[in-house]
This record gives structure tokens, sequence and C-alpha cells, in this order.
């Protein structure tokens, strides 16, 4: 017979979804739909970036059952993380940090929906190497969950074994349970609680993919005045093949290319103009905030 307990093992995992509990509010979504934060440090809460409608009044539920007023303090559309101050939250101990987790941990997905707490117990089906996301922002480890979490889970905090926070949970194309880590959480609140915003790269081009038998690459639409691709001489028209030597494909090559870490940098890119080859060499700035 087994000596596994079964009831002493559901207890356990109960106890540890009450007491990350506490470190987990609400966001009201729309006035009737809730997703879920959790405390991050000094009263802030991180959530996902890409619920939070930055023209809407946002309410949260604090782990106290109270509903307050939120502000803003920041938001990185690149990472999927927004950074959020709840009216008189209190200023709570962070949850500890967990090691890193392999393929086939458990995990445990805890969040609120209103004044409920919400808990699911899933696994890591999936732990690989850092990853840029679509728009451009560096992931440090690639991480996704099994499980059948609903949308409520979103922004949740996902613990292991111990009770360690690995990351916050977002939902991914088809809507695949993804984490993103703890690690970029610490790297990019505080620039949010600083700054309200993460720099990105700007070359100041509207792009366009341009995919047929022979060229593949993205051709220049608009040129911002004064911006680096008009600087380093490029023209409308022309259709940008490589990037320092790598191909590219379309505008998501070059958007992925334009994190943070590319401001101030000086590519080289290949250029189809006219039908013969170009180079320029460009220095690329920093977004202007929307």
């Amino acid at each position: 017979m087994s000596d596994f307990d079964l009831a002493a093992f559901s207890r356990a995992v109960a106890d540890r979804a009450e007491a990350a509990a506490a470190h987990t509010a609400s966001i009201t979504l729309n006035h009737r739909h809730f997703a879920s934060a959790f405390h991050w440090r000094d009263g802030l809460y991180v959530a996902a970036e890409e619920l939070v409608d930055p023209d809407a009044e946002i309410e949260t539920v604090l782990p106290s059952g109270d509903s307050v007023k939120t502000e803003i303090v920041g938001r990185d559309p690149s990472t999927g993380i927004v950074l959020l101050k709840p009216a008189g939250a209190a200023a709570i101990a962070p949850l500890d940090r967990a090691a890193p987790v392999r393929a086939g941990s458990f995990a445990l997905a805890v969040g609120r929906n209103g004044a409920a707490p919400l808990a699911a117990l899933v696994s890591v089906n999936e732990a690989g190497p850092s990853w840029r996301s679509m728009r451009g922002g560096q992931i440090d480890r690639r991480l996704g969950l099994s499980g059948g979490l609903d949308g409520r889970f979103e922004g949740a905090a996902a613990l292991d074994a111990e009770g360690a926070l690995i990351g916050m949970v977002l939902f991914g194309p088809r809507r695949r349970a993804l984490v993103i880590p703890a690690e970029t959480i610490d790297r990019v609140a505080p620039v949010l609680a600083a700054k309200g915003r993460v720099g990105r790269g700007y070359l100041g081009a509207g792009l366009h993919p341009v995919r047929d038998n022979t060229v593949k690459g993205a051709i220049v639409m608009r040129l911002d005045d004064g911006g680096p691709a008009k600087a380093a001489g490029l023209h409308l028209g022309d259709i940008i093949t490589a990037w320092d030597g790598d191909a590219i494909e379309g505008p998501r090559d070059i958007i992925r290319r334009l994190g943070a870490e590319s401001v101030g940098t000086t590519v080289a890119l290949s250029l189809l103009r006219g039908g013969a080859t170009q180079q320029a060499n460009v220095t690329v700035g920093e977004r202007p905030a929307a």
C-alpha cells in the first residue's frame, strides 16, 4: 500500500494558497469582470498590462476586502507588466522569489476574484531560455503552465511548491498560460516606479511587410521628421532586408530588436532601393512617450 496521504497533501496545498492570498488583489474590468494582481513591494501591485485601460477608472479589491481607487504608476507593453498603486494599500513583505523551476514541477496559481481568493494547482509544462516578446520585451525565462486557468487568473501569482514566487500568469496565443518570471518583474518594475515607462528603441519609420518570390523584408512607408531612419538617409520605398547581417522577413523582426537595450546602438541596415542593394548605419533612438 502507498503511504501517500492525499488529505495531508490537499491541506498543504490549501495552506500555501491561503498564505499567498494575503498578497493578492483583484482589479475590476469594465465594472463586471475581474482579473488578478499581486503585491510587488512598497504597496505597489503588478498586473497584466494588456487588461488595464489607461483611460478607465480602476478599482482594486485588496486582501482586506476593501475596494479602493487605483493609480497606474507605469506600464510596459513589451513585457506585459503594469504597476498599480491602490489607495491606502499597505506595504507588506514581498513574496520570496523561487529558485529556477523545471518542466514537470508543480505550480500554484493564486489570485483573487473580487473578495474571493482563487487557487489552482497546475504544473510547469515548459521551462526554457530567455526570449523576446512580439513587442520587443526581453523575458528572462520561457515558462508555460498546464491546466485550464480561466481569465480571472490573468495577473495572478504563480508559486512553486515552497510558496515562493515564480512569476505572473499571462495568457499568450490560443490562451496558453504563460509566466512572466519574477526576474523580469524585478528588473522592469523599479523602472516603472521611477519613470512610468521603459524606454524602447525607435527608428522613426512606418513599415509594412514585403513578401514575394524574390524579396522578403519591411518596406518604409513613412519617415518621421527628425527620426533616426530619416537622419541616416533612408527613403520612402526602401526595403529593409537585413539588420546587422541577420535577415529581416517583416516589421515584426525589427520590432523585436527595438528593446530597451537597443537605444543608442548603431546598426547596419541592408536595403533594396530601386532594385539596387544599399546599406545605411542607423543610430537607434528612444521612442518618444505617447
